[in-house]
């Protein structure tokens, strides 16, 4: 039961965080630096798959530690979570692209970072006080 309502917790502060990354970053960061690259339409389906992979990976690796060690072993591992999964993303699409930015892979690894590290610390806090 801790690691579904860690699922949970986690699933509404990361898409909550994201979802004001993207509306913010998609006109300022992606859209310039992408153009054409972009699809013209977003594609839902890829997107429900990745975030409920992500989203399990994030409660298995730095929710279930947490649980058990502290927020701080959430954070981190949330943290570390965010900028492996960011960089092999980005990192590859450097590498195979004719075109991928620089500014692009630092700024998605920073997020990716961020924001899986808090959701991972809320999401173990929610479990720990309540659960």
């Amino acid at each position: 039961m801790k690691w579904l309502i860690g699922y949970g917790v986690a699933a509404l502060v990361f898409g909550g965080l994201d979802a004001c990354w993207l509306t913010w970053a998609g006109s300022r960061l992606y859209r310039p630096l992408l153009g054409d690259l972009l699809a013209p339409d977003f594609r839902g389906g890829p997107a429900v798959v990745f975030y409920a992979l992500y989203l399990a990976g994030m409660v298995w690796f730095a929710v279930r530690p947490g649980i058990e060690s502290g927020i701080g072993v959430a954070t981190l591992n949330g943290a570390l979570l965010g900028g492996l999964c960011y960089a092999t993303y980005d990192l590859t699409n450097q590498a195979t692209l004719v075109r991928w930015p620089v500014t692009l892979t630092v700024a998605d690894i920073t997020w990716g970072s961020f924001a899986t590290a808090v959701a991972a610390s809320v999401a173990t806090a929610v479990v720990r006080r309540w659960a």
